[in-house]
């Protein structure tokens, strides 16, 4: 289930976007890591995980029980206007940020898990 800390519903970075920049701050994440931090399910951790190996933005490697993700930070931006950037534009901008920068704020009155 997802949680919606925004009463607008709307973010500025897609959830892919984030999942990119948490991987990208570290390739070893579990899913389960990446689903929490970013506020998802793991299922939708693991689709977004999908679209962005099958897009070529993302490479896994298994290393006995763990994966491991490379970025191809030379893939350029999917957004039209900014497709002549390359993904790594994006990550040095979010490179040194604070996780709570990409991540949804929790709502004061909902507890956190």
């Amino acid at each position: 289930m997802e949680r919606d800390h925004d009463p607008t519903g709307w973010t500025f970075l897609t959830r892919h976007a984030r999942a990119l920049i948490l991987i990208h701050r570290d390739p070893h994440i579990r899913i389960r890591d990446l689903a929490t931090t970013m506020g998802t399910t793991e299922r939708t951790a693991q689709n977004i995980v999908a679209d962005l190996t099958a897009d070529g933005y993302l490479t896994r490697f298994r290393t006995g029980r763990r994966t491991t993700y490379l970025i191809d930070s030379t893939k350029s931006l999917r957004y039209p206007p900014a497709a002549p950037l390359p993904v790594s534009a994006l990550l040095e901008v979010f490179a040194a940020s604070a996780p709570q920068a990409i991540t949804p704020a929790a709502r004061p009155s909902a507890p956190m898990l």
